[in-house]
């Protein structure tokens, strides 16, 4: 995040000193681990100071005030947190991943192609926070393009490489893409094809981002999809998501690792093989030792990041693969009001 980003204000007024303290403790702390993880050389995952920073400063707000007090309770699709989105640029339309039972294809028009990155993963947790939130498929963006970015963690920025340039294209691919959904068992199969948007009308001018229009950008949401983020989603902390959001595989983590040990048995360990993480996460690596090993340390160096974030996340980095301990939620369990 950089200084001219609008940052959440901290409420720490209801902390004792004593807590204050100890988070600024454990504050420090993550930053000497980290620092030493550092080696000379660039590595996945290796983070600057800037990056280090607002990391760290993440961490300590999101310590500070749980989510539902900050305002920052967000909400991400199940179906894109169970088989993730493409990382990179595609050169086909079509998009496959795999989680044990579940699978999930991604199809684009061939003149359109495929999202990619971290922009589609930002602009789908929108949606789906909006839809949780209000109950509804017809999305307001707002009046301006500048304003709408903000409210992603972005800066805009023009130009051919520009941020503007950038969301806009990808709004696009995310828009006109769907998503095709299967779950295998023993005795039967699930298939679900959800169109993410239905109709979407953008009245923002990319050279005037500004800019108020004469009407609100708006999306309708796909029925199916819709139905699907209401029924399923998963809560986040936007605070958590805004840290990271540079990184589409560091956002994938935390989306999967926040959903999975929400529900891990508190006495059962999990160690889940990184081939099956590879066609979860990394279905770019070749699928040979090789191509294992080198995801396996991207996907640590990744994982450093969220644990900045998410350090209560109890994990550990093993030849046969991750393994997952019973650890708190990132977003604890709201408690139905009587």
């Amino acid at each position: 995040m950089t200084s001219s980003e609008k940052q959440l204000p901290i409420d720490l007024g209801h902390l004792s000193l004593e807590t204050l303290e100890r988070l600024q403790k454990e504050v420090e702390e993550r930053k000497k681990v980290l620092q030493a993880k550092k080696k000379p050389g660039r590595k996945p995952g290796d983070l600057s100071n800037d990056r280090l920073r607002t990391l760290v400063e993440a961490h300590l707000a999101i310590e500070a005030q749980e989510a539902a007090e900050a305002g920052t309770l967000g909400y991400m699709a199940r179906a894109l947190t169970l088989a993730t989105m493409p990382h990179s640029k595609q050169e086909g339309n079509e998009f496959h991943r795999k989680n044990g039972a579940f699978s999930m294809s991604m199809l684009a028009p061939s003149n359109v192609g495929l999202p990619y990155g971290s922009k589609p993963r930002l602009l789908v947790a929108y949606l789906t926070t909006e839809a949780v939130r209000k109950g509804e498929r017809d999305i307001i963006l707002g009046d301006s393009l500048s304003d709408f970015m903000r409210e992603l963690g972005l800066q805009p920025t023009g130009g051919r490489w520009g941020s503007i340039t950038g969301l806009k294209q990808q709004m696009t691919r995310l828009f006109s893409s769907s998503v095709h959904c299967q779950w295998e068992n023993k005795d039967s199969t699930s298939i679900a094809n959800m169109p993410i948007v239905s109709k979407a009308q953008l009245w923002w001018d990319p050279k005037n981002p500004d800019q108020t229009g004469l009407w609100e950008s708006t999306v309708r949401l796909g029925e199916d999809f819709f139905a699907e983020v209401v029924a399923n989603p998963i809560p986040i902390d936007l605070r958590a998501v805004r840290a990271i959001k540079q990184s589409p595989m560091a956002l994938d983590i935390y989306f999967w690792l926040t959903h999975r040990l929400s529900y891990l048995k508190k006495s059962y360990a999990r160690d889940i093989p990184w081939a099956a993480l590879q066609m979860q996460f990394g279905s770019n690596y070749p699928t040979t030792a090789q191509g294992i090993r080198d995801f396996r340390k991207q996907f640590m160096g990744q994982m450093r990041k969220v644990l900045t974030v998410y350090p209560e996340a109890r994990v550990e980095d093993s030849a046969s693969g991750l393994i997952l301990k019973p650890s708190p939620s990132h977003i604890p369990r709201l408690i139905p009001k009587k």
